[in-house]
């Protein structure tokens, strides 16, 4: 099978070039004009793909070949992309950055070659001239794999500048799409994990994301990139199948083993396509009815992936999204929770006043039913976030520390949980300025074996709670684990 998906990857020589803006913008532009437009953000990163939701209505998508493998890049790019008149992929740090010590892997040129894309080059030309010309030679000399097709030139300071740097760049034959002036508007403030999510903004990010396409429109060449876009020519395989991978995942032991019982070996990882869900399947993996799984969201909890929620109802989940700021009590029906990642620590003090929802919360939990949280939901659940009470699930306090964990994290589910089996092996990522004391529980959520050997997170009941952030399109059992337990609790 073979997809012909109009398709650019939007890089950069290094972070701070504007990727984000130009990107946006494009994709912002693009969708102006009527186009189908599919957002893509290479790497871990959940505040970016907000901005493109903005500017294309459509939910925005992760690539990471270190989190999910490189062999679901193509299939989750074309998963996203189906139907779609083109598909903008900003890259993430600079072009070739990507795992530490791990050479290509989960680099935008890494990317870039999976999906057989070519690559637009934004430069920030800032404090250079003639300058760019070695700068962007380099860049498309690197690795003749990598199709560095063309450069946008941003924070170009006059016309006499930009004339200086379209006569360098004539020497190595290196097109110029676009031109990008210094223009405070399309600034988007950023504080302690980067940039302030689109959920915090409001009408603030409506307007900066306009204002990105604005200026992309009226600075770039639309109808080049266009053109280089639909001559990324085919992609073969098949998209990513989220029924699919649901019924071909391992079958989840029924009860959940408690923690500390026999661990069962780790599960298969079904190779090759995905197969087709099967005719008669109806609400999750086995045919069953579905069943409730609240996630929380709102401006305090704004990460995940969407393949997330997409996998829980394919496993036979019902979700149904609440916002812990507002609302005073899980929705009616609720039979697991997923908390996942975003800035608890922003809003500690409305999170902590409402102490309805706290209560429902810890007694879902010390009830026995399943709970997943990711990072910021581990902090939730604590006793306490910076001397400010929290739902107190877990013995453990958390508070803003100067020091930034970031990071991929290699890992093996320490003991048997809602999501995992004792063994399991994923791959997830850490980004965050805050400490959970202690930092592991009796029984440990996961070991982590790189880059140092360490024990973290949470295993109790029916609670799993870890700094970690993992990708479930990687293991899809997963999701079909979690919801089986919702199924038998």
């Amino acid at each position: 099978m073979t997809s012909s998906v109009p398709r650019l990857v939007i890089a950069a020589p290094s972070s701070g070039s504007g990727k984000t803006t130009v990107a946006t913008g494009l994709m912002a532009a693009f969708a102006a004009r009527g186009l189908a437009v599919s957002p893509h953000k290479v790497g871990p990163d959940y505040i970016d793909p907000g901005y493109h939701a903005l500017a294309t209505g459509r939910v925005g998508r992760n690539l990471d070949a270190y989190l999910c493998g490189t062999g679901l890049i193509a299939p989750l790019f074309l998963h996203g992309s189906r139907g779609c008149d083109i598909a903008v992929v900003e890259g993430v740090m600079g072009l070739f950055d990507g795992a530490a010590g791990e050479g290509e892997l989960a680099s935008t040129a890494q990317v870039a070659k999976l999906l057989r894309a070519p690559v637009v080059l934004v430069v920030d030309a800032s404090s250079q001239s003639r300058s760019v010309a070695a700068l962007v030679h380099g860049f498309t000399t690197w690795d003749p794999e990598v199709r560095v097709a063309g450069v946008i030139l941003n924070k170009v300071g006059s016309e006499r500048h930009e004339v200086l740097l379209r006569e360098a760049l004539e020497s190595v034959g290196v097109p110029v799409f676009g031109v990008l002036r210094r223009v405070p508007q399309v600034d988007t403030p950023s504080r302690h994990l980067g940039l302030v999510p689109v959920a915090e903004r409001g009408a603030a990010a409506v307007e900066a994301v306009a204002a990105m396409g604005s200026q992309v429109a009226d600075s770039c060449d639309l109808e080049g990139l266009l053109a280089l876009a639909r001559g990324a020519g085919a992609l073969s395989g098949a998209a990513f199948d989220v029924a699919g991978a649901v019924v071909s995942s391992p079958p989840p032991p029924l009860p959940v083993p408690t923690p500390g019982a026999a661990a069962p070996g780790p599960p298969l990882r079904p190779g090759g396509p995905r197969p087709q869900a099967p005719d008669g399947l109806k609400g999750g993996a086995d045919g069953l009815g579905k069943v409730r799984v609240a996630v929380a969201g709102g401006a305090a909890f704004t990460f995940s992936y969407a393949e997330h929620s997409e996998l829980l109802a394919a496993a036979g989940a019902e979700v149904v999204v609440f916002d812990p700021l507002r609302d005073e009590g899980l929705p009616e029906g609720t039979r697991g929770l997923v908390i996942g990642g975003g800035f608890p620590e922003v809003y500690a003090a409305e999170l902590s006043a409402n102490e309805p929802l706290r209560k429902a919360v810890a007694e879902f939990a010390l009830g026995g039913a399943p709970v997943a949280a990711e990072c910021a939901g581990l902090l939730y659940l604590c006793r306490e976030l910076d001397g400010r009470p929290m739902c107190g699930v877990l013995d453990a306090t958390a508070r803003m520390s100067e020091r930034l964990t970031l990071g991929y994290r290699d890992a093996v589910a320490v003991s048997d949980s809602v999501l995992a089996g004792a063994g399991t092996r994923m791959r997830g990522h850490e980004f965050h300025r805050t400490v959970v004391e202690p930092g592991a529980g009796a029984a440990p959520a996961w070991g982590v074996r790189a880059p140092e050997r360490r024990v973290e997170g949470f295993v109790q009941q029916g609670v799993h709670a870890s700094y970690l952030h993992t990708h479930w399109a990687a293991e899809p059992g997963v999701a079909r684990r979690f919801v089986e337990r919702c199924r038998t609790s």
